[in-house]
């Protein structure tokens, strides 16, 4: 158990806000590079967000939360949840932890140089080992639970490829099912799966991918977008058969959609970040539940992936659904009362005439879809604890880098 810190240390790490502002990314650069010296630590990590810089400033959004909020780390619970469900995707053990602290605390000496204190050094130390051990803490747990669950597993553990399907132009979906021929834990609808791959030319590498398929106790599904330049997508689309193993950890992630019988939710995503949402309208027609308001934007009729599923629901009452184009008119007019079709773009003012302040909003999909997303549900007032969401790619998370 983590032992609280004391009075001294919160003072120091708060006084250190304004120089995280101004230098965090700059320690969280220098911090990776020291952590990826190591190859046994590089292969943890998912280098393309090493590349485009997306994790090294997750991170230091993440620390600038922690010393902006050392004073009330209640407030940072989901992002604790989040952090701990990715590790335990990666497959992060404790014994990862102190070449973090070291490489962490170093970047810190190294960029505020003089300014760098002993005091101030040992002070996020201290911080930094007790929200370490917050997190080996819930990570046990999580692990404990995927092994008493039944079908659960710890680790890596193979899975064959038995179908691969194409769902669009740019989307193709896979089917997993164990290699030992035995049950796999039913995943909650929102979850993911991560890899551990090996990429010729390219080496080891780790991703996760969003489930796309309803909970079920012998397989799972992904359905993966090829990218353009992306190493791991592009080899899923080009390599990937019939019949290849994959290294799979268990279902991971706290993005769960929960269906109340009463409660209006409304599914919004854009691009592949409706894969999660179709996962979930598997499990709502097992239940029976609904009408759910599904809202989704895709470039063009021949990118958008799960049209017939989506036109199924619909048929069926299941869900009412509003598609957007962004590439311009669809091709044809909707085929089914229910269904609507729009030219352009999900935008916050065709958001604004939607709203239902007492609806559930569940939303995913690219960086800036997000954020606009999410602010704009709350300039319509839907409270914070009603807007849930998933955040593609490294631990970030969508409302800090709002309010940042």
């Amino acid at each position: 158990m983590s032992t609280m810190l004391d009075d001294k240390t919160r003072s120091i790490v708060s006084a250190c806000v304004p120089a995280l502002e101004a230098h965090g990314l700059d320690i969280t650069h220098e911090m990776y590079r020291r952590l990826l010296a190591n190859p046994e630590i590089r292969d943890l990590f998912n280098m393309s967000h090493q590349k485009d810089g997306e994790q090294p400033k997750a991170l230091a959004l993440a620390v600038l939360a922690y010393a902006r909020n050392i004073n009330n780390l209640g407030a940072l619970g989901a992002m604790v949840e989040r952090i701990a469900e990715k590790h335990v995707g990666l497959n992060i053990l404790p014994e990862h932890y102190p070449f973090v602290g070291e490489a962490l605390l170093g970047a810190i000496a190294h960029v505020l140089g003089e300014a760098a204190t002993p005091e101030i050094m040992d002070a996020w130390g201290k911080a930094y080992w007790f929200l370490a051990d917050v997190l080996i803490g819930r990570e046990k747990q999580i692990y404990q639970e995927h092994a008493d669950t039944p079908g659960g597993w710890t680790g890596w553990r193979s899975f064959t490829v038995r179908k691969i399907v194409v769902e669009s132009s740019t989307i193709r979906s896979f089917e997993l099912v164990p290699s030992d021929n035995k049950p796999v834990m039913q995943h909650k609808p929102g979850q993911y799966l991560s890899f551990k791959l090996d990429i010729p030319s390219h080496g080891s590498q780790r991703r996760n991918y969003s489930i796309s398929s309803a909970p079920a106790s012998d397989h799972y599904r992904l359905s993966i977008r090829k990218a353009d330049g992306g190493v791991v997508s592009s080899w899923f689309h080009d390599t990937v058969r019939e019949g290849d193993e994959l290294q799979v950890s268990a279902p991971a992630g706290d993005f769960v959609f929960t269906s109340e019988p009463n409660t209006k939710n409304v599914l919004i995503s854009a691009g592949v970040g409706l894969t999660p949402f179709i996962s979930a309208l598997g499990a709502v027609e097992k239940l029976h539940r609904g009408p759910i308001h599904f809202v989704h934007g895709a470039h063009a009729p021949d990118t958008q992936a799960f049209a017939p599923y989506v036109q199924k629901l619909v048929a069926e009452g299941v869900i009412k659904a509003d598609i957007f184009y962004s590439a311009g008119a669809p091709a044809e007019t909707s085929p089914l009362p229910g269904l609507a079709l729009h030219s352009g773009r999900v935008t916050a003012e065709w958001l604004a005439t939607q709203v239902q302040p007492d609806a559930h909003y569940w939303v995913c999909g690219p960086e800036q879809f997000m954020l606009d997303t999410i602010l704009a549900l709350k300039a319509q007032g839907v409270a914070p604890a009603q807007i849930h969401y998933e955040f593609f790619g490294s631990a970030s998370d969508a409302q800090l880098l709002a309010a940042a």
